[in-house]
């Protein structure tokens, strides 16, 4: 062993343990672009923000802030309701 017993490691040394780069800071969709307006109606922009399987995609990967992810969420939500939209994606 290269080191003594009672020494410790340095957090993240030697466990395979990778820092995240810091990456450029999302903007948000709604607030760079006032004419885009959230509605329930409107699948097309409401689908972005959907999976492949048919889930939310978090204000992290997308970049929303929390104010346009809680009115997305609701709108999602709406338009799963009234069918415009899939609780799920289809198994062959």
């Amino acid at each position: 062993m290269s080191r003594e017993r009672g020494e410790r490691r340095s957090k993240g040394e030697g466990r395979g343990f990778r820092r995240r780069g810091v990456g450029r800071r999302k903007v948000c969709r709604f607030c760079a672009d006032k004419t885009v307006l959230i509605d329930y109606k409107e699948t097309r922009v409401l689908g972005n923000f959907l999976s492949e399987r048919g889930k939310i995609i978090p204000s992290r990967v997308t970049g929303n802030c929390g104010r346009h992810q809680r009115q997305l969420t609701t709108a999602i939500k709406r338009a799963r309701t009234v069918a415009l939209l899939p609780y799920t994606t289809t198994y062959p």
